[in-house]
């Protein structure tokens, strides 16, 4: 697999590089750029090597990188010359070793953080066999093969940008065109010229490109689907593409997981939007008591590196932290994280049962949920919006709206408008940090 990511003569050039800066067996390699054939380059010469390959989050605070960096035991720091500022920065605050880091194994080949903004980093620790029991799973449920055409825009420091379409799609034999970075204008442009048969899009990206100018004129025949994923996807994204006549498939999985881990086919994807699908080749699922999604599988990571926390449980089985439901045709349907479930005088509440509904009404680009203290409940569901430029929407009447939709206890006390929301690289909303922007200070 990994000799078929990119030509020869780059794939050379990467080898010879690596190997005049020292790298070796068990070096780490950090990795700072936008996306690039050189960072493709890269990993299939860490691979030739017995190195592993560290991708950088370049939205990242120099600070925040240069922690990763150290925790992972990097020696080595590469990339593309648009962040050389960045990476300087980098390497005046952190202290790379050339040598052989500890806790890495023969096999390991990519090491990515979960997180270096607050707490502890996590980095999961991926073997080359798991990345390619990954592009399996990635190759089967997509149908990728050697006329398969990818677009692929979201960043590479992601499992999701590097594993779903991109590295699969390059072992199928198919073709990929890289955007540096995801910019909607260009990808209509390629859409329009390059005439790709699928793309990876997060929501946040679907709705960009469903809100830009240029969506209802766009020819976007040449697309036989598009995968989406990371996070529940809203209904009405959804729908925004199945009205354009393209399937939207999904993939549910993370950081630690490869991330192909339950799959909606395209083929299948018309008759179940919404759905996660079904478990990916090899994979095995099991729901815990309260409904969280249990891991077992060849693609997932082989522990957190350098870390005390444990990656799996004593039967093997690895916590998500996702919650979903199966339904009897073997479907999952996916309803939420376990810690953003909230629980309101006793019964649960998941925030995309409210958020789907909230994201149907016109004049709201983006809703979220999230629990705050109550002295009679416990908790009680607040409503976040975001409203499209120039838009106003009666909160109450949205309020109203819920009757006869959702239970009473569900529905939101408060509605709040605001500019934005906070969230994470990949678009997902990071929920912990509205809570504290929205609890009230201490008495």
């Amino acid at each position: 697999m990994f000799d078929r990511l990119v030509p020869a003569p780059l794939a050379e050039g990467a080898l010879q590089h690596l190997r005049a800066e020292g790298v070796g067996p068990g070096h780490i390699v950090a990795w700072l750029g936008h996306n690039s054939w050189d960072m493709l380059a890269t990993l299939a010469a860490c691979h030739t090597l017995g190195a592993v390959l560290l991708p950088l989050n370049w939205r990242l605070a120099a600070a925040e990188l240069a922690r990763i960096v150290d925790h992972a035991g990097a020696g080595h720091l590469m990339g593309t010359p648009e962040l050389e500022s960045l990476a300087q920065d980098v390497l005046a605050r952190a202290s790379p070793v050339p040598r052989p880091a500890a806790g890495v194994l023969p096999g390991d080949l990519l090491l990515v953080y979960t997180s270096g903004t607050t707490g502890e980093p996590k980095g999961a620790l991926h073997t080359a066999a798991g990345l390619q029991a990954n592009a399996l799973a990635a190759i089967a449920a997509q149908g990728l093969n050697a006329q398969s055409r990818v677009l692929s825009v979201l960043p590479l420091f992601h499992v999701g940008g590097l594993c779903i379409q991109t590295l699969p799609a390059l072992a199928a034999g198919g073709r990929v065109l890289l955007h540096p970075r995801f910019e909607p204008g260009l990808w209509f442009d390629a859409v329009a010229t390059w005439r790709p048969t699928t793309t990876l899009l997060v929501p946040a990206v679907m709705r960009a490109l469903v809100e830009h100018p240029r969506w209802a004129s766009a020819d976007l025949s040449s697309l036989q689907f598009i995968n989406s994923g990371s996070q529940i996807v809203p209904r009405h994204l959804i729908d925004a593409f199945h009205a354009r006549g393209i399937p939207v498939a999904q993939v549910y999985g993370g950081t630690e997981t490869g991330p192909v881990s339950i799959v909606l086919k395209p083929d299948e994807a018309m008759a179940r939007p919404g759905s996660a699908g079904r478990p990916a080749l090899g994979v095995q699922v099991r729901l815990a008591p309260d409904g969280e999604i249990l891991l077992k599988a060849p693609n997932l990571m082989r522990g957190y590196h350098r870390s005390a926390t444990p990656a799996f449980d004593a039967e093997g089985w690895f916590h998500t932290g996702d919650l979903a439901v199966r339904h009897d045709d073997g479907f999952y349907e996916l309803v939420g994280r376990s810690k953003d479930l909230i629980i309101s005088g006793g019964e649960n509440i998941h925030p995309a049962e409210i958020e789907n509904l909230a994201l149907a009404w016109p004049g709201v680009a983006e809703a979220a949920v999230v629990g705050l203290p109550d002295a009679q409940w416990g908790e009680v569901p607040v409503l976040v919006l975001v409203l499209q430029p120039g838009a106003e929407v009666d909160t109450e009447a949205l309020r109203a709206s819920f009757d006869g939709r959702l239970a009473r206890y569900k529905h939101p006390r408060r509605v709040i408008v605001r500019d934005t929301l906070p969230r994470t690289a990949l678009g997902k909303v990071q929920k912990a940090n509205l809570r504290e922007l929205l609890a009230p200070p201490p008495a």
